[in-house]
């Protein structure tokens, strides 16, 4: 049992992978640490278990990454899929400590596999956990409880007594009864509030009852409000979120990576009224997978529908479940309660616009639509062999972008412009900052490792002083 009366040095609040990155750093500081997971065990680690993978700087290959992914291409990558919205000294502090990442994460038992194939392209930029992301959270787990972090579960903070910025102790629910638990320093690693609908209603309005939450049901942001309702500054806009098209068949909560859909670039997406609205090779998949949520969000009933034909099939990572599939687009149509005429007109139109070329899935190649708006920049093949498929999709999201604002230290800014005395973030909480839209595969668990790094140490150093 977790004597929550006992003071700890520090009080790591959440149970994926920045809180513990944070809490094994703190601990290895030679400080007391509490970790408060909200979830059941069972269910811990909140979109950590999702993963798979973590994109690092790594100036040569090694027996995982198949080559150089220095500094300035990263940084490249990020301005362009964030289109500058972001803290730069933030994002460029993300960067460099990325190095850092391989051997540290090695050093926690942490192991890691070749890149999986497909369409995600990774192999030189992003390191793949072996077994995934629930054996990674397992193994930091095991780490920090040899190390004597206390860690208790069906724990959640929902409130907190802080006095002119400085921490002084946490409300939490735990056994069906409020508890007071005090610390030396507080590391907010809660999550974003994706799976508070009534939250996303507020900037979403009624299409937010359409979206899917492809992470954990346990990230409601109770701590994201609690922090700004004290006087904590927030930075980003609330309707931005890592939201990518999944299966329209997922479950509400919790689908996980299983239920993402990466064959976009190799068919058209058309909406309810069977009409496209988006370029569909507008770039690599890696950095445009996570703008189709939003744009499917836009759409009619926020529904949308990936259409290819029997050349694409076996190109792409299938879904867990199978495709929609046809003898002929009107039959197809019909499976989807499309209009049949509406959606022949489109491919129609898309397939005489298609101007060959030398199709190539693992570079920018010259398959594209001419004179067709929107067009479709690279990969652009006719939809014309039989049998035709279909995957319904809707936006599935992630976690969000809302975000307490913080410093290079981890410390939170208050409203005023202070910074918090013995406050600090890190994870999806305090992503915003570094990415204020867009993202790029793996990007959130490096914002996660490197934060919760800096907050455990900047923690723990605070606690001895």
């Amino acid at each position: 049992m977790i004597d929550l009366a006992t003071r700890y040095d520090v009080l790591v609040v959440g149970g994926g992978n920045a809180a513990l990155c944070a809490a094994i750093t703190a601990r290895l500081a030679g400080r007391s640490v509490l970790v408060l997971e909200a979830a059941p065990k069972f269910y811990r680690g909140g979109n950590t278990r999702h993963t798979r993978n973590m994109r690092c700087a790594h100036d040569e290959g090694n027996e995982v990454l198949t080559g150089p992914y220095k500094e300035d291409e990263f940084w490249d990558d990020l301005v362009r899929v964030t289109g500058g919205n972001m803290d730069e000294a933030l994002a460029r502090l993300t960067i460099a400590r990325s190095k850092e990442l391989w051997d540290w994460m090695n050093a926690q038992g942490v192991r890691f596999q070749p890149s999986l194939g497909g369409t995600l392209s990774l192999g030189r930029t992003n390191a793949f956990f072996l077994g995934g992301g629930r054996a990674m959270l397992n193994a930091l787990y095991r780490r920090a409880e040899d190390l004597g972090v206390a860690i208790a579960y069906d724990a959640e903070v929902v409130d907190l007594e802080i006095d002119g910025g400085f921490f002084l102790g946490a409300s939490v629910r735990i056994a069906g009864r409020n508890e007071t638990v005090r610390a030396a320093t507080l590391v907010a690693a809660s999550g974003g509030f994706e799976s508070n609908i009534e939250w996303l209603k507020e900037s979403w309005g009624p299409a937010a009852e359409n979206f899917l939450i492809r992470g954990t049901r346990y990230n409601r942001g109770t701590l994201l409000r609690v922090l700004r309702d004290k006087g904590v500054d927030l930075r980003g806009d609330p309707t931005q979120c890592h939201a990518v098209a999944i299966d329209a068949r997922s479950p509400k909560f919790d689908g996980g990576i299983v239920t993402r859909l990466d064959c976009v670039v190799f068919g058209i997406v058309v909406n309810r009224e069977a009409a496209r609205f988006y370029d569909e090779g507008e770039d690599f998949w890696p950095k445009r997978y996570a703008i189709w949520g939003r744009l499917i969000a836009g759409q009619p009933d926020q529904i949308g529908y990936i259409v290819f034909d029997a050349k694409a099939k076996g190109l792409f990572m299938p879904s867990v479940y199978p495709p929609i599939e046809a003898p002929t687009l009107t039959a197809l149509a019909n499976a989807l309660d499309l209009d049949p005429a509406r959606l022949q007109a489109t491919v129609a139109g898309f397939n005489a616009a298609v101007r060959p070329g030398s199709f190539d899935p693992a570079r920018l190649d010259d398959c594209r639509t001419e004179g067709l708006t929107p067009p479709k920049s690279h990969w652009a093949r006719t939809v014309d062999v039989a049998p035709f498929y279909a995957y319904p999709v809707r936006p599935g999201i992630t976690f969000t972008y809302l975000a307490t604002r913080i410093d290079e230290r981890a410390r939170m800014i208050m409203r005023d412009g202070s910074r918090a005395a013995n406050m600090f973030a890190a994870g999806e909480i305090m992503a915003g900052n570094v990415m204020g839209r867009g993202y790029l595969a793996g990007l959130g668990m490096t914002i996660g490792s490197v934060f919760g790094r800096i907050a455990g140490a900047e923690a723990a150093a605070h606690a001895r002083n």
